[in-house]
């Protein structure tokens, strides 16, 4: 039998609003230096849109803002960068 995803039995406005709180906590054990302030920030500006399409109900364009908000922070955390 398979594990149960986190995501399983949620809906797509459930998904989105856990993707955004698993973000802030993402950026919040972020360790950037000077140098990734632009980034953090664009990621951040992102995760702002989600929110927006998020309250139009736009779960498409909600998500992949989300998605993309991630895809900055995860480049920034990768281990390679040390």
């Amino acid at each position: 039998m398979a594990a149960k995803k986190k995501t399983e039995g949620k809906n797509d406005k459930e998904r989105i609003e856990s993707d955004i709180r698993q973000f802030y906590e993402n950026v919040k054990g972020l360790k950037a230096c000077k140098e990734d302030a632009d980034v953090v920030s664009l990621a951040e500006k992102y995760c702002e849109d989600t929110k927006y399409f998020l309250e139009k109900e736009d779960y498409v364009t909600a998500f992949g803002c989300i998605n993309y908000a991630h895809g900055l922070i995860d480049a920034l955390r990768k281990p390679w960068r040390k």
